[in-house]
């Protein structure tokens, strides 16, 4: 039988000593820890719909084998005098369970047998969500689709390996495991960061474990021709939207000053310096609108977004913002600083100056690829940013074949800006299906 050959191998290539003792933080999962509270954890939930109910006795199965094949996924993370650290995890799980209405909640570090990752299942979705010190978007999706295939390969189908599909029954190549980060931070110079105040969206909390889900789905078709309409690419487009939105949300507010609004975008560095690491790797940069500068038509806000991203999203800029990240990890002072001022200080600097740096976030992990032989059991895949720091909307953008969903996710009742949003798309003669795990009440 499939699943016992796969399991057989499986087995084998993970005997005791086999996997490293520990593995340091990368340089940006450094901060996510610090950052845990009771009610906040950075943690983001990747989706696949498939065409068929989950079978979670099987998904449990196919969970326990892929798992091996990550061993910087398999770990809980321990405190030390100076940095935390992952170590591997032996206990048993992590356990499938029953999807929950409000997802994304606090990943608390000895719960769940010390796991950072969860598993759910719910009709015909198996949903993966991460905390952020493990890895980002990209090391989560290798996780969630070799689940995927190998839950699809205990079912009878044959799927190949491939894309984000890793060979479950194949070591770990050491570049999987890297903090990439540190490889090419080694630019001249330290570039200084944005640090000015921008526009906050201001709402209503909901009542804690309360998350706001909006999903729009679309066609690429569609979306493509609207961002070529203007000369800009869908990523280009959409980010120029969620600035449209956000511009004039402000607007219609009683305000006595405007501010610049500013979007937090992650762009993935494995797009520039080569590496097949797992890990955390990706830097922010931040497309943005100052209407203190005078009145934008939405067709001016698409000429500033793409000339901003065809600016700085290039190799030379990255490497310095990478640079200017590790020169703090580097610092021989700082190292020997004992965790617990560390981790005053990282608070402290992200509550007053780098939260208060973007109005909201835009992530698009682009066009998904999966082997050729899985394709006929998608429908699509879905991506959420997880719990705002603090009170505002965060959106993921993720497409596979014709259908692109929008994701919004927030922990307020307001809803204007994903309304805003949405229907600059329609009037761009796109058609939005929405989709949501809250109720809506007519004004």
């Amino acid at each position: 039988m499939p699943f016992q050959t796969v399991l057989e191998q499986t087995r084998k290539k993970a005997s005791p000593g086999t996997q490293k003792d520990w593995y340091r933080l990368d340089l940006s999962a450094i901060v996510y820890p610090t950052l845990q509270r009771k009610n906040f954890s950075s943690v983001y939930r990747l989706s696949v719909l498939l065409k068929e109910p989950i079978r979670p006795d099987v998904l449990q199965k196919a969970v326990d084998i892929a798992l091996e094949r990550f061993p910087t996924y398999k770990v809980a993370i321990h405190r030390g005098l100076f940095w935390r650290y992952l170590e591997p995890n032996r206990r048993p799980g992590p356990f499938v369970r029953p999807d929950i209405a409000n997802p994304c909640m606090p990943m608390y570090f000895k719960a769940g047998n010390r796991y950072l990752l969860r598993v759910y299942y719910y009709d015909r979705r198996i949903s993966l969500e991460c905390h952020h010190c493990l890895g980002d978007g990209t090391g989560g999706m290798c996780v969630l689709q070799t689940i995927t295939a190998v839950y699809l390969r205990l079912l009878g189908a044959k799927i190949s390996n491939g894309y984000f599909v890793l060979d479950v029954n194949e070591k770990p190549d050491p570049e999987e495991l890297e903090d990439a980060y540190m490889r090419y931070a080694n630019a001249r110079v330290c570039p200084p960061r944005p640090a000015e105040k921008t526009y906050r969206v201001r709402g209503t909390p909901e009542p804690f474990h309360t998350f706001n889900i909006i999903d729009g789905i679309m066609s690429v078709s569609q979306v493509n021709a609207a961002a070529k309409k203007y000369g800009a690419t869908i990523t280009e487009y959409l980010n120029s939207v969620l600035l449209y939105a956000l511009l004039n949300k402000q607007l219609r507010e009683p305000h006595v000053r405007l501010y610049p609004v500013r979007i937090a975008m992650p762009v993935n560095l494995r797009r520039f310096f080569p590496s097949r690491t797992l890990r955390n790797f990706i830097t922010m940069v931040y497309p943005s609108i100052d209407p203190r500068l005078g009145d934008y038509t939405f067709e001016e806000i698409v000429i500033q977004v793409r000339n901003f991203m065809r600016y700085y999203i290039n190799e030379k800029f990255l490497r310095g913002d990478i640079t200017t990240n590790a020169a703090t990890k580097r610092n021989p002072l700082i190292r020997v600083v004992p965790l617990f001022l560390k981790d005053i200080v990282v608070r402290t600097f992200y509550r007053r100056v780098q939260d208060k740096n973007s109005s909201a976030g835009l992530t698009n992990m682009g066009a998904m690829k999966v082997p050729e032989d899985m394709k006929p059991y998608i429908e699509r895949f879905d991506i959420y940013m997880g719990q705002p720091f603090s009170s505002r909307t965060n959106c993921a953008v993720i497409s596979f074949e014709d259908t692109l969903t929008v994701n919004f996710a927030s922990c307020i009742i307001e809803a204007d800006v994903e309304r805003l949003f949405f229907r600059r798309l329609v009037e761009d003669g796109i058609q939005v299906k929405i989709e949501s795990n809250r109720t809506f009440h007519e004004n």
